[in-house]
């Protein structure tokens, strides 16, 4: 297995060969079982990294009879506590300001990012000097993966913040010996210029959320640019589901012209990309087990599901050292595989990506949506106009779910599309449904991430 050592130190000189697909052709395509038994020694010497530079992790371990030398097999690790985020909350709040399962110095800290805290405190996440040059090197051999290559130009169009998502894409690019365009998101007006500057420099990648990509195709139209003139080969998604959902997948490629590529776990995880699709196998997600081990779990017991099922994913660090995370619970749900992935790489799949978090399912009368299921549906509905929004209000004893959606019909010529759509929408979900039209360009459109769901239970 090429470079592979811990602590980690990769090359910063190497690139693969031009005509390679694989940037690591060994590791990305061996036997699973040799890179799982690889894998198994790897997460002991984590452990054993971990217990002995984190009180944190030696505390948690030594309340569950643990010891990182007890970790002989995957049933054992399965043993292994999960890291929940509620614990980094607590942890940074008793020992500020990284908590005590940072494992260096403050003084080797090199990045700091975090949560925004809109919904409570905020989680700092602190990246070693050394961890964020490995970090560099996961993501740029992902990249490469998706088809990138050095002299290209990548457009990061994501909020340059405490948000690490386009930080990761810029660094990634930035090793991988790319042109690098860090135009950002987020304020009043940056869509059409980011129009005008991508019809400009033609860049050859473009990395956003999806939310943000359809905008982005919205404005360029009203600009009278067809974004296909971007010249776009590749887009890769992180951030939020949706790269994976078919309709929404379908609307990107369809706009720009460009192959779409999901990718992301949490911020925490980062290198974030360590699920990826790749221009070989650009449906779903590939899981890089040789950079983070992904495990997808019963949401309950925290023991891993059988490929086939769902389950939640559930990650551990495999190369970092300054805030490395063992078994962080993600509660995010999807399904995983294995099967042969037409690029060759030998990695379990998740084939529909990640469905989204579990907390964002909608509970109503019995039955659990996923908003991206919404989505799904009425990107393939006629005359739909580009944004929608879920409400959900208890009325008396019951709940009551209102999808209020765009449509490009006038008014008056509206009751098929209202009466249709909110049959076929009611049958898709299996769930009963109110259904209302609004005029186009009525609704919020995102900027960076959206929010559709409005929960009026929780103001009651």
């Amino acid at each position: 297995m090429e470079e592979w050592a811990f602590p980690t130190r990769y090359d910063q000189d190497y690139l693969p060969d031009p005509d390679s697909p694989y940037w690591f052709p060994v590791r990305e395509t061996m036997d699973p079982a040799e890179r799982d038994a690889a894998v198994l020694v790897r997460l002991r010497e984590v452990m054993e990294y971990a217990y002995a530079n984190s009180t944190f992790y030696k505390d948690k371990w030594d309340g569950a009879g643990l010891k990182p030398a007890d970790i002989t097999s995957f049933e054992a690790f399965e043993q292994v506590p999960v890291v929940t985020k509620a614990e980094m909350r607590e942890s940074q709040a008793n020992h500020p300001p990284f908590g005590d399962y940072t494992c260096v110095d403050r003084s080797e800290i090199h990045h700091i990012h975090g949560t925004s805290g809109t919904t409570g405190a905020p989680t700092a996440f602190a990246l070693g000097r050394r961890d964020w040059e490995v970090i560099a090197d996961n993501q740029a051999r992902i990249l490469w993966g998706m088809g990138v290559r050095p002299g290209d130009t990548v457009f990061v169009a994501a909020l340059f913040s405490l948000y690490l998502g386009s930080w990761g894409a810029m660094t990634a690019a930035e090793r991988l010996r790319c042109n690098v365009l860090p135009f950002g998101a987020g304020a009043h007006g940056m869509t059409a210029r980011a129009v005008n500057w991508l019809a400009r420099i033609k860049p050859a990648a473009f990395y956003a959320t999806p939310s943000y990509a359809l905008r982005l195709a919205e404005v360029a139209e009203k600009e009278k640019i067809d974004p296909r003139e971007f010249g776009l080969k590749v887009m890769f998604f992180s951030g939020e589901p949706g790269a994976s959902v078919p309709s929404v997948r379908k609307a990107i490629e369809d706009s720009f012209g460009a192959t779409v590529i999901d990718c992301g776990t949490m911020a925490e995880m980062t290198p974030f990309m360590s699920a990826s699709a790749t221009a070989g196998t650009p449906d779903g997600m590939l899981l890089w087990q040789d950079i983070v081990w992904h495990e997808v779990c019963d949401p309950d017991t925290f023991r891993t599901v059988p490929y086939g099922s769902e389950g939640t994913p559930v990650y551990t660090h495999l190369e970092r050292t300054s805030q490395p995370m063992i078994r962080l619970a993600s509660n995010d749900l999807t399904r995983w595989v294995l099967e042969d992935n037409p690029c060759g790489r030998t990695y379990p799949k998740l084939p529909d990506g990640v469905y989204g978090r579990i907390d964002d399912m909608i509970h109503i009368r019995g039955e659990n949506v996923y908003p991206t299921e919404v989505d799904n549906y009425l990107r393939t509905v006629e005359n739909y106009g580009g944004e929608h929004q879920i409400i959900v209000r208890r009325t008396g004893s019951m709940d009551e779910m209102i999808v209020r959606a765009e449509t490009t019909l006038p008014e008056g010529q509206r009751s098929d599309f209202e009466q249709n759509t909110g049959s076929g929408l009611q049958s898709f979900l299996g769930v009963r449904v109110t259904f209302e039209s609004v005029d186009a360009d009525t609704l919020e459109r995102a900027e960076h991430k959206s929010r559709r769901v409005v929960d009026e239970r929780t103001h009651r």
